[in-house]
Formats: C-alpha cells, sequence, structure tokens
C-alpha cells in the first residue's frame, strides 16, 4: 500500500475522532469537570498529531520541487 494513502486515511480517522469528540462535548455529553478535561485532551491531541502530519507533508512537498528552478543567470551569454 502507498505511504500516502496510509497517512491519508490515518489523517480522516483522526478528523472523524476530533469531530465526533466536538461533537460530544458541545451536545453536552459531559457531565463533570474530569470528562471535560480529558474530551480537552483528546482534542487537542487530534489537532496537535494532523498539524504535525501536515507540516510533515509540507516539507516533503517542498523536497520534491527541489531542482525544478532553472537559474537562467548562469553561465555565458550565446552572442
Amino acid at each position: 500500500m502507498d505511504p500516502l494513502a496510509i497517512v491519508s486515511k490515518l489523517q480522516k480517522l483522526m478528523r472523524d475522532n476530533l469531530q465526533r469528540v466536538g461533537d460530544a462535548m458541545i451536545s453536552g455529553g459531559v457531565d463533570n469537570m474530569e470528562k471535560y478535561q480529558y474530551m480537552l485532551g483528546q482534542a487537542r491531541t487530534y489537532q496537535y498529531m494532523l498539524q504535525e502530519i501536515s507540516n510533515l507533508l509540507k516539507a516533503k512537498e517542498q523536497k520534491e520541487d527541489e531542482g525544478n528552478v532553472i537559474d537562467l543567470g548562469k553561465g555565458s551569454p550565446k552572442a
């Protein structure tokens, strides 16, 4: 299986779980402060992991783009 497909599936799973936690918090699924703190920690962790994956993918995209720029200022001009 393609590594990017795996990463994509993990991102979807984390986004779905983040949405589920947020929905539970908004809809009144929290009945005490401990549960609220736990769910808030889950949400923050999902957000952090999604951001880290995004940052890693950006670095990969930038690395793939290296070497595609042609510097026309170097070399001797043709006369």
